[in-house]
């Protein structure tokens, strides 16, 4: 059997594939970021997971693509842990800008860009993956992503920047302290993802004005730190991975339609597109 996983900073997408490279089972675990998870919670993370307990000794290949995983050092600590639980596999590590690189092609070069709890970029043209930016994470990168959003929403609440039927809104829906906001961004494993998860409050009211505004802002700095960058991005499609491209897709377009700049397709989950492109390429 065969695994092929997409793993994000949040979650992570499994699927397992036969002998005869069919789909056998699909399932998820929490995200698998070496930069914020503590590698000694791998393996009880994986193990939690009963479907995978099941198939582990089976399974004699995994493709593992990993947000966090553009580094060496932090592909070893998947290998090594991965490993522990399954085996029998042979393991290879690549970063996640790899798997959206692979789920988003379709014949023509493009740029590729990843908009999920954190954000990424890079140009593919169907045999070479360039990588011209690097990943600077969610302290002073990681523009247009759901911790950069949450990050804004969360700030303007506490600073009082919000319009009052906004605040109210969000005072009412989370009873948020300074206190709790502090130790969840300083002091726990997953500040990105503790950040992103205010996305939903965003989300649900994507079309009032300020959200609009704010959101398009967001959008605005990733394009420019992110994708103009490129001397592709003048002529090249730009396709997107990822929940906050997703969700926010009609602004994403509208701001690159200003900066003139051609958006190609917008997918949220690129697991299933990756695993065609392993069945038709790789494997």
């Amino acid at each position: 059997m065969i695994a092929i996983v997409d793993s994000g900073s949040t979650k992570s997408d499994w699927v397992i594939l036969d002998e005869f490279k069919n789909v056998f089972l699909k399932t998820e675990t929490i995200g698998f970021n070496p930069n914020f998870i503590s590698r000694e919670l791998i393996v009880p993370e994986i193990e939690k997971n009963t479907s995978l307990n099941t198939v582990k000794n089976s399974i004699t290949k995994i493709y593992f693509y990993g947000s966090g995983c553009g580094v060496k050092q932090n592909c070893d600590t998947i290998e090594h842990e991965v490993g522990r639980v399954f085996t029998n596999a042979k393991i290879t590590v690549k970063e996640d800008l790899a798997a959206a690189a692979y789920a988003a092609y379709n014949g023509k070069p493009a740029i590729v860009c990843i908009m999920g709890t954190g954000s990424n970029s890079c140009y593919f043209d169907g045999e070479n993956l360039k990588i011209k930016l690097p990943s600077l994470g969610i302290l002073i990168g990681d523009e247009g992503s759901g911790s950069a959003i949450g990050k804004q929403l969360v700030r303007r609440f506490f600073m009082q920047k919000l319009p009052q039927d906004l605040h109210e809104e969000f005072e009412n829906t989370y009873h948020l302290t300074i206190d709790e906001a502090l130790k969840n961004m300083y002091h726990s494993t997953r500040p990105n993802a503790f950040l992103a998860d205010f996305n939903k409050f965003v989300v649900e009211r994507k079309d009032h004005p300020y959200f609009i505004q704010m959101v398009s802002e967001e959008m605005k700095n990733f394009f420019e730190y992110q994708v103009i960058p490129y001397e592709e991005s003048k002529e090249s499609e730009i396709n997107f991975i990822g929940s906050i491209a997703y969700y926010y897709e009609n602004i994403l377009r509208s701001v690159a339609s200003e900066l003139h700049l051609n958006v190609g397709h917008v997918v949220q989950k690129p697991i299933e597109s990756l695993v065609n492109y392993h069945i038709k390429y790789i494997l």
